[in-house]
């Protein structure tokens, strides 16, 4: 156990419950979760499972009621809510499923602004920018408003914000959600393509498209992880890939 190297995500006994109206949500119950560098781990289930608040715990956006989260061997109980703004800057990059870009700002300055934030030169950003869009297939679309951009291009762009700082980690919230079949081929590809060049990635997802892109598959149901599968065909855990398919929406 002590040999096994330091993973670049861990958490333990993670629990967060959703108060509203009508009974207490329980979201997430005691979910315990390791990362290694350079892995992409799809984490996939019905809506409602918990996925997307298992995403937001990990990512700092909100608080769990219990249990622990370490970046990098650095556990995060400390942080305030500006020391993970600024982790979401420089070592973790989110792209969410309703893209989050800021709408009066144009594609240039969406993907500029995090590098900004970071600290980065104006002409380090420029540079950053103009890299991650020409491979993202988005050269001439600089001065581009959100508005006027398909969906495949708005999560490309997306996706350019998220990795204009090199984050080691990338959070990925139903990313296709809301794309077509071709958009959905086009984020695969993308993510597959980052995660080839080292990229750590943890994907939630309900779409078993998406999950076939991760080289291990997470079963999330009722707030549990259900089943922990590495997808390389000779994993005793491969077995369980048929649940996962099962609890696609």
């Amino acid at each position: 156990m002590n040999d096994r190297p330091t993973p670049l995500l861990r958490a333990e006994g993670l629990v967060k419950t959703h108060h509203g109206e009508g009974a207490p949500a329980h979201a997430v119950r005691g979910v315990d979760l390791r990362v290694t560098r350079g892995e992409f781990v799809a984490v996939t289930g019905p809506s409602g499972a918990g996925k997307s608040t298992l995403l937001h715990l990990l990512g700092g956006l909100q608080r769990p009621d219990d249990g622990s989260i370490w970046l990098d061997g650095e556990r995060t109980d400390s942080y305030t809510e500006a020391r993970w703004a600024v982790e979401r800057r420089k070592r973790i990059g989110i792209v969410f499923q309703f893209f989050n870009l800021v709408s009066n700002l144009s594609v240039a300055d969406n993907v500029e602004l995090p590098a900004l934030l970071a600290g980065r030169s104006p002409k380090q950003a420029r540079a950053e920018r103009e890299e991650l869009l020409a491979e993202l297939g988005l050269a001439g679309k600089e001065r581009s408003m959100p508005s006027q951009l398909s969906g495949g291009e708005q999560q490309r762009v997306a996706l350019a914000r998220a990795l204009v700082n090199h984050p080691p980690l990338l959070l990925a919230d139903e990313p296709a959600g809301s794309l077509d079949s071709k958009g959905t081929r086009e984020v695969m590809r993308l993510l597959s393509r980052f995660h080839q060049r080292g990229q750590t990635i943890l994907l939630v997802t309900h779409d078993a498209r998406l999950a076939s892109a991760a080289d291990r598959v997470i079963s999330f149901f009722d707030g549990r992880i259900v089943d922990d599968a590495e997808l390389d065909g000779t994993s005793p855990g491969r077995a369980g890939i048929s649940g996962v398919l099962e609890l696609k929406d």
